[in-house]
């Protein structure tokens, strides 16, 4: 029997990153990375080959990884915002969106670089519509989200033999969206977003293309609703 690729899925508890592990389940073995055990559990029982990964991803270590010898797949799905106008946002605001959307990511890369190279694997950052325009509200955010674009084209130029790819998803119906909806004083109207597993295929989509073709950004945008 041949053995399942393997993906590790960070911000699997939920949302997107849980819509993305449920799409790898039928055909990898899935480790699910998130700080939410009970959540991560629940997740895992309902797929194949899947197993949780707790951890604090601001502080992962090599010792965190040394299990892992081969990686297929790295999907980037975890990310924090705290919107607000830059005259009110302070430092420690900053500080944190860059330490969970940029340093956490190029440091788990970083440790599972070996892992990686060994599969010629494929590394996924699920970004933002942030991370293509920034807009009144969203300076710190959108900061981080275009940082973590830069660390993806120099992660594909320096690394020739992994692919990577950049997804831009707008709205999704997340509880990241409730709390931006809150802030924004409006509904959240789940029916006028993406939802998580529509951003799921696309990252699918970029996992399965030929190998002839790398796919390194796809941008999505709701169907229905204001542009984001």
């Amino acid at each position: 029997m041949t053995e399942r690729p393997t993906a590790l899925v960070t911000g699997a508890s939920r949302g997107v990153g849980a819509a993305v592990a449920r799409a790898l389940g039928p055909t990898h073995h899935v480790v699910l990375g998130g700080r939410d055990e009970e959540a991560l559990a629940e997740v895992a029982a309902e797929l194949p080959d899947a197993r949780p990964w707790p951890v604090e991803l601001t502080r992962v270590t090599e010792a965190d990884v040394a299990g892992v010898e081969r990686l297929d797949v790295l999907v980037h799905s975890a990310g924090v915002a705290r919107l607000g106008r830059i005259a009110d946002l302070p430092a420690d605001a900053w500080l944190r969106m860059m330490e969970v959307n940029v340093v956490a990511v190029a440091e788990l890369t970083r440790l599972l670089l070996p892992a990686l190279r060994r599969a010629r694997g494929h590394v996924v950052c699920v970004n933002s519509g942030s991370g293509q325009r920034a807009n009144p509200d969203w300076a710190a955010y959108a900061a981080s989200k275009f940082a973590l674009k830069a660390f993806a084209d120099a992660l594909r130029l320096e690394e020739r033999d992994l692919r990577v790819t950049t997804v831009y998803p707008g709205r999704t119906a997340t509880d990241m969206q409730h709390e931006v909806r809150r802030y924004e004083g409006g509904a959240f109207e789940p029916e006028k977003y993406l939802r998580p597993e529509s951003v799921a295929q696309a990252v699918l989509a970029a996992l399965n293309a030929g190998p002839d073709a790398h796919l390194t950004e796809l941008t999505l945008r709701p169907a229905a609703g204001p542009p984001s």
